[in-house]
This record gives structure tokens, C-alpha cells and sequence, in this order.
């Protein structure tokens, strides 16, 4: 008969009450990295709620549970509604499958045997419309579904490509940077938004791998 223990559940919300042990191990790196996680999701050109936002949308593509609860929780309590939460969940599904997509054109590269050793160039994005011809049902539906998320709705235009620039530097998505960088500036957002909108993002990937040590912590047996 098998006993159960509590690391048969690897993901309880109970399990990040632990997360300030690691201060007693690490204590200098603890301090640094949650005075800069607090300063970046502190109201400056961005509010505090759409800071949350990005930081919903963030844990949603790192896959981080105990981020997703914060966040979200955080998100409600600085007055996001439950459609805005879904269309900042939505702009980072789409920013997830759509550097799968971008990067295909890195696929179609390498397939052809194109291309002079270097993997990112600007000009390779022009080979995306291609997959129209490839798989010309399967590109049209994510264009649309992808058109969709990004359009305004409860949040604006600008709202949500700031929500997609954050997205796209926590894919690693270089073409996805620059095309949303420019879209972002296109609706009015500044250099300093944009940065803002960046380090919530910085701040999100990395605590990712810092909320996931209550894991490490109960593996380790302490």
C-alpha cells in the first residue's frame, strides 16, 4: 500500500508560503531580487494595473501556477476585470504560437538550405506568407485568431502591444520584438513604457525559476 506524502502533489498553493526560506540560504540575492521584482511592478508610466496584466501574461507563457495565481489575484484586486485578465491571456497565447510561427521561417531556411549562416535577419520574415501556400487553412485561422487578440476590447491597441512586447521578450521571439516594438510605438506608447512593460517581464521570467524553488526545497527534504 502506498503511503501518501506531501510531494505526491508537486504543485500545491500552500507549497509558496516557503519561498522566503530561501532568504535564510541566500539571503544578499533574496533581498536584490525582490527589491527589483517590487520596483518593477510599481506604478511609474505604466499603472499598476496594467503592470499586472503583463505579469498575467507573462506567467501564462512561463507556465509558472504559483505566478499565474499571484497575478491574476494581484490583477483583481487593482481592478481588472475577468475579460480584461482573459484578453491579457489570449495576447500571450498568441504571442506563444506565434513565435513557433515566426521562427518557421527559420524552418523554411533550413529546409532549403537558404540563407548565409546567420539565423535573424529582418529580411527572412517575408518568407511567412509562404505557409499560406504550405498550409493555407491552418495560416489563415491563426492570422485571424491572431488579429483578434490583438485588436482592441476591453483593453486598448496600445495596451495590448505593450502586453505583447513583454510577451515577445519572454519567448525570445526576435522577430516578434521588433514587429511589436514598432506596432507599440505606432499606438502611442513611449520608449519608457515599453521599457517598464520589459521589466515586468524580466521580473516575471525570473521569478519564475524563484517561485519554483519551493519545489527544490521540498525535494531537497528540509
Amino acid at each position: 500500500m502506498t503511503t501518501t506524502t506531501k510531494t505526491d502533489s508537486l504543485y500545491k498553493k500552500e507549497y509558496f508560503g516557503r519561498i522566503f526560506e530561501l532568504k535564510k540560504y541566500a539571503p544578499e540575492a533574496f533581498e536584490t531580487f525582490f527589491k527589483f521584482n517590487d520596483q518593477a511592478l510599481a506604478e511609474g508610466k505604466l499603472s499598476v494595473k496594467l503592470k499586472e496584466l503583463i505579469a498575467v501574461a507573462v506567467a501564462h507563457i512561463t507556465g509558472c501556477p504559483y505566478c499565474i495565481d499571484l497575478h491574476v489575484v494581484n490583477a483583481k484586486k487593482n481592478d481588472s476585470s475577468k475579460e480584461e485578465v482573459a484578453e491579457a491571456i489570449f495576447v500571450a497565447t498568441a504571442l506563444k504560437a506565434g513565435s513557433a510561427l515566426a521562427h518557421g521561417v527559420n524552418g523554411l531556411n533550413a529546409y532549403d538550405g537558404s540563407g548565409d549562416g546567420e539565423f535573424y535577419k529582418a529580411s527572412y520574415f517575408n518568407r511567412l506568407p509562404e505557409f499560406a501556400e504550405l498550409d493555407e487553412e491552418s495560416f489563415k485561422t491563426f492570422v485571424k485568431f491572431d488579429g483578434a487578440a490583438l485588436k482592441a476590447g476591453k483593453l486598448s491597441v496600445k495596451e495590448k502591444e505593450l502586453i505583447a512586447v513583454a510577451s515577445a521578450h519572454t519567448t525570445g521571439c526576435a522577430y516578434c520584438i521588433d514587429l511589436h516594438t514598432k506596432n507599440a510605438k505606432k499606438a502611442g506608447a513611449s520608449l519608457e513604457e515599453i521599457s517598464e512593460a520589459i521589466f515586468v517581464a524580466v521580473a516575471l521570467k525570473a521569478g519564475s525559476a524563484i517561485a519554483h524553488s519551493v519545489n527544490a526545497l521540498n525535494a531537497y527534504g528540509n
